[in-house]
């Protein structure tokens, strides 16, 4: 955890981007991150430090790479123990860094990139480097490429996409590659501008082939823990609002966009438990921890909360913006099944205000 202050490189209304975390010889968890202001003038880096991977990070300082600008970076650890920064430097292009050997500082210039990349990820595989960026396109979206090597010095290959051309690498930019067992994991930021707090995330497995790297588009998706290896999710069953169960003051709502042209609305209430609505006789054929997908509405600038509750387990989930009132955004929950006919799920109030309206919630069948 990184704490934000009154005043200086942490304070308000400054800019603390894409941290990565690297872990010294020494056992230290080093935090590098991109710092800036609001107009994106400064475009440094800042190091935070701590005893611990998840504890409190404690910020040691923000400067330029040897003088030169950085905005979006990334870490790479090589299997030597060496440590690296990706940075781009928008005057010059996309640079790899060594850093010091206790991963504090910069300590000398690996290679220069001249095209004009940002969002740096990289991995070795099999003694290959595999570099993975983004174009240059503001906050819209493109084809990221990759490039490899089997050295950082030199010997890259011409950028290549990773994903199909034209679907803008899912309508995503490169912020990790995180390694899985002996398979990998693409992670991708969605960035909205005009909104920020509602920007999201994609995952979806990458696979690399000898020196060609690519990802495929999975509504759903199921991974391994230990291997990494993934498969195909399964079916869905979609459970539509309007046709829950409502009681409150919950009621069924016009929306052009939704799968019925409803949902159900006014969960919640800005006092008190407001309007509840249940799905019963929900079916899973077996009994499993999975992941339920709700497509919701709000039209609000922030999350909107309610209570999900599944077989009397109960959790509170944040439910970020969508487009405009008739386009549904999507949730993920987290939730244990059983198998059967018999799960019931809710959504109701907080207590402290409105929900969002539900569309619909897709149940996996398995």
């Amino acid at each position: 955890m990184l704490l934000k202050i009154g005043s200086g490189d942490l304070g308000p209304n400054r800019v603390v981007e894409r941290p990565k975390v690297i872990q010294n010889s020494s056992g230290k968890w080093v935090m590098w991150m991109h710092i800036d202001d609001s107009s994106y003038g400064e475009a440094k880096v800042g190091v935070a430090t701590s005893d611990s991977i998840c504890g409190t990070y404690s910020y040691q300082r923000s400067f330029q790479p040897f003088g030169r600008q950085s905005r979006d970076m990334g870490l790479f650890k090589d299997t030597d123990g060496s440590g690296y920064l990706l940075t781009e430097d928008r005057q010059s292009g996309l640079r790899i860094i060594k850093l010091t050997s206790d991963f504090m500082n910069v300590a000398s210039d690996t290679y220069l990139f001249p095209s004009r990349y940002e969002a740096p990820a990289m991995i070795k595989v099999n003694g290959r480097y595999f570099m993975f960026a983004s174009q240059l396109t503001g906050w819209d979206t493109n084809d990221n490429k990759y490039t490899t090597s089997t050295s950082l010095t030199g010997g890259w290959s011409s950028w290549a996409n990773f994903a199909p051309a034209g679907e803008r690498t899912y309508d995503s930019q490169t912020t990790f590659i995180l390694q899985v067992g002996s398979n990998y994991m693409y992670m991708g930021d969605r960035w909205f501008s005009s909104n920020l707090m509602r920007s999201s995330y994609i995952w979806l497995p990458l696979t690399i082939n000898g020196s060609s790297a690519s990802i495929t588009w999975y509504i759903n998706w199921i991974i391994d823990p230990s291997s990494g290896s993934a498969r195909v999710g399964p079916s869905e069953t979609s459970y539509e609002g309007e046709a829950a169960s409502m009681s409150g003051g919950a009621k069924s709502v016009s929306c052009s966009g939704c799968s019925g042209s409803s949902a159900a609305g006014y969960i919640g209430a800005t006092s008190g438990s407001g309007g509840t609505i249940r799905w019963s006789s929900v079916s899973s054929t077996a009994s499993t921890l999975t992941t339920l997908r709700f497509k919701h509405q709000n039209g609000d600038a922030k999350q909107r909360f309610a209570v999900v509750t599944v077989n009397g387990q109960s959790q509170t989930v944040a439910f970020l913006p969508s487009t405009d009132g008739n386009t549904p955004a999507s949730s993920a929950v987290t939730v244990s099944l059983n198998s059967g006919s018999s799960n019931v799920i809710t959504v109701s109030g907080t207590g402290s205000g409105w929900g969002p309206d539900i569309d619909r919630v897709m149940v996996p069948v398995s």
